[in-house]
């Protein structure tokens, strides 16, 4: 696995890599700054109000206000990394054939992955994700286990729309690519969310994780 991470790092930094996620991430930011800018009172309103419906922690006059706003800003960080995801599972797979070829050009590419079905698992992760988040918002504040928390939680956001989309490129076996699945990966992948504009390489770092885990035991 060190080998794998430090192979990943190295192609994450490359100016090849770099210049995808730049443009990538740097959109999705944009976007919801835009976005939240201009409906941000409906937006917090929304928030608030699914907030209050959070069994016993709803009425609390603490989070109904401060924690209602500090809510607002995560799930708009939360809806940044979630767009970031989708945007690099449909546009990554030029990287990850060139990652590929570079380092292992005996390993052929085999098929292509589904667009409609990257686009539903990475959109059913999302969901997941996003529901697990709103319903548990509480835990998050908990020193040490919500951070552990949210992690596994980001996990969720890698682990399947990863292992479909670099596996369909490599794998002939539909099988294989599930048993291929790691979650290890998954979260070491999500733990570039923890810091602002470090989380736009999050899932692209996890597919370059994945492509040498596969590949180099080839």
């Amino acid at each position: 696995m060190t080998a794998i991470i430090k192979r990943s790092l190295q192609d994450i930094l490359s100016p090849l890599v770099l210049g995808f996620v730049l443009k990538v991430g740097l959109g999705s930011i944009a976007l919801w700054i835009v976005v939240l800018g201009l409906f941000w009172g409906s937006y917090s309103a929304l928030i608030g109000g699914l907030i209050s419906k959070i069994p016993f922690v709803g009425e609390w006059e603490w989070f109904q206000t401060t924690g209602s706003f500090v809510s607002a800003l995560a799930s708009g960080y939360m809806l940044i990394i979630i767009t970031v995801s989708i945007l690099t599972s449909l546009l990554s797979e030029s990287i990850l054939i060139k990652l590929a070829q570079k380092h292992y050009p005996d390993s052929p590419v085999v098929g292509a992955p589904s667009v409609t079905w990257s686009l539903y698992l990475t959109v059913k992760s999302s969901a997941v994700f996003l529901g697990l988040f709103l319903l548990t918002l509480p835990l998050i504040f908990v020193p040490v286990v919500g951070q552990l928390w949210l992690l596994w939680l980001w996990s969720i956001l890698v682990k399947e729309p990863t292992t479909y989309d670099v596996g369909s490129l490599f794998i002939r076996d539909k099988k294989e690519i599930s048993a291929k699945s790691s979650r290890l990966i998954a979260i070491i992948a999500s733990l570039p969310n923890y810091i602002p504009l470090l989380n736009i390489f999050a899932p692209l770092f996890g597919q370059i994780l994945f492509l040498h885990s596969i590949l180099g035991k080839k």
